[in-house]
């Protein structure tokens, strides 16, 4: 699969000021991003993302905000609908971290656990396809939709057939 919707960004090529990009995908590259997102369809995806590199802390901070919208289908009512998204995010990765350095690495839970740049770019579209699958319902269900179970067995039926009501009769 060819990746058709990337924004990258050579690493030594930021500086110390914090820039700001703006990116959509756009149609052509919209069935791509439905791949990667594992959904029925992405009609839109953009984000506003900040970047700033802080060369002492060989640290480059990303933030800002992706919107997309979604179709995907009900667990409910198993009918497609078109649902928004949006996220505001804030990331870092470590310009010297090797995958190896970071597998060494000890970690505890609440630590924030600094992402890796590969071959001197990170992705800013990859960044937003990212955060996006992170807010994904796993369970999608349309506006207003709940679900109510109803029991094919009543309390009568069901007592009858339990097991130890036959016990319960041979002890009397």
């Amino acid at each position: 699969m060819q990746n058709l919707f990337s924004y990258p960004l050579v690493v030594d090529e930021l500086t110390a000021a914090a820039k700001k990009y703006h990116i959509a995908a756009q149609k052509d590259e919209l069935p791509y991003v439905t791949e990667v997102l594992k959904v029925n369809g992405v009609k839109s995806l953009n984000a506003d993302i900040n970047v700033k590199l802080n060369k002492k802390e060989h640290q480059i901070k990303v933030w800002g905000s992706a919107r997309a919208e979604i179709e995907q289908t009900s667990v409910i009512s198993l009918e497609n609908f078109v649902k928004p998204y949006q996220t505001d995010f804030e990331m870092t990765y470590d310009t010297e971290l090797t995958p190896k350095e970071l597998h060494n690495m000890e970690f505890e839970f609440e630590d924030e656990v600094p992402d890796l740049v590969i071959d001197g770019k990170i992705n800013l579209a990859d960044i937003a396809m990212e955060q996006i699958a992170l807010v994904l319902d796993d369970f999608p269900r349309m506006e207003g939709e709940t679900f109510e179970f109803q029991s094919e067995f009543d309390e009568e039926t069901t007592s009858a057939q339990n097991p130890f009501a036959v016990l319960a009769k041979l002890k009397k």
